[in-house]
């Protein structure tokens, strides 16, 4: 697959959600970085990237076009810190890197867009103008939870001893000997009405 260019990976994006935005732009911009990081052909047509997303939202979905991990391939995860924040982990290698915004990006992007109408488009124009070096922030990291745990295994299923319903992808958890989902087990977002 011949490698996409940033004006076709926003306007997959834009598609999405009949427009587009600042986050959205920076989610590719993240996405096509962490590809250049990882040397990885992105968007990926494989399950070779997993890429964790700490929003949910437009950004998301920019990520997702710019780097083909997506929540129904199980290639896209969100462990939601309300920041505008991804970590890109190669399966293979175990090599992580988790990119951010600069915290002066804000700031820089009016130098990108000065004739830019509000500030929002000038985050807008910028964002897609501005060097990496001046956009984001890379570190590489180290994962606390096995590449094993994340990925775990689709096949496996268990039923949950108090709800009887049934837990899929290894996600159970074991309390005094007892399968239990992990609602049950007391990580619930919900209570029954």
């Amino acid at each position: 697959m011949p490698e996409s260019t940033l004006h076709d990976l926003l306007n997959k994006t834009a598609a999405l959600h009949d427009h587009l935005c600042p986050k959205q732009v920076l989610g590719v911009r993240m996405g096509m970085h962490a590809g250049e990081v990882l040397e990885l052909t992105l968007p990926q047509q494989d399950k070779r990237l997993l890429t964790i997303v700490e929003t949910d939202g437009c950004f998301a979905d920019g990520i997702a076009v710019s780097t083909g991990c997506w929540l129904g391939r199980r290639t896209l995860r969100c462990v939601d810190y309300g920041k505008v924040a991804a970590t890109f982990v190669d399966t293979h290698s175990g090599e992580a890197v988790r990119i951010h915004p600069s915290e002066t990006s804000r700031q820089r992007a009016h130098r990108y867009a000065p004739t830019a109408e509000s500030q929002w488009h000038a985050y807008l124009h910028g964002y897609q103008l501005m060097p990496i070096a001046d956009l984001l922030v890379v570190n590489r990291v180290c994962l606390t939870v096995s590449l094993e745990h994340l990925v775990s295994s689709p096949d496996r299923k268990a039923v949950c001893a108090t709800c009887g319903e049934e837990i899929i992808n290894g996600r159970e958890v074991m309390i005094d000997d007892t399968v239990m989902c992990r609602g049950c087990a007391g990580d619930s977002y919900f209570h029954l009405a």
